[in-house]
């Protein structure tokens, strides 16, 4: 292997990692939702990039509970009495003007499970291995840590 061979491989695999370590401290991916009650897993939320704004969907139940609801009944948007899995559950959430790993500007997210609809702040933490999620309401808000799918 020539010189200069070896040194656009090694700049190659710098942009590729340095692409992959950018990419990781986005909410960009597959998540697993945790209860802010309970700590169990709920469900698996595949998070897209769709022209500059985020939104996501339930791609899958995490719960082996029978009695779980399958659709949103309280819904009071387009997605009211929709399956909950394959439901967008994430809307127009854009990055912060900050700069700082903060995607909190004008989305929304859906409690599918009560109907409500949240003002959304989203940071990844950890290297982009966890994701903080809240979701507030006027000065009341909820907060999850959503882990990353492997």
């Amino acid at each position: 292997m020539t010189h200069t061979h070896f040194l656009k491989n090694l700049v190659g695999l710098a942009l590729l990692a340095a692409g992959s370590s950018f990419a990781q401290m986005t909410p960009v991916g597959t998540w697993h939702s945790i209860d802010d009650k309970t700590g169990e897993a709920k469900a698996e939320i595949q998070i897209v990039d769709k022209d500059g704004a985020l939104s996501g969907r339930v791609v899958k139940s995490l719960r082996n509970d029978p009695n779980a609801k399958k659709t949103c009944d309280e819904c009071k948007d387009d997605r009211k009495g929709q399956t909950i899995i394959g439901m967008e559950i994430v809307r127009g959430v854009k990055p912060d003007a900050s700069g700082e790993n903060l995607w909190a500007s004008g989305g929304k997210i859906l409690d599918p499970e009560n109907g409500k609809d949240y003002t959304v702040k989203m940071v990844p933490q950890e290297g982009g291995k966890k994701l903080q999620v809240r979701g507030y309401i006027g000065p009341f808000y909820r907060t999850q840590t959503w882990l990353r799918a492997q």
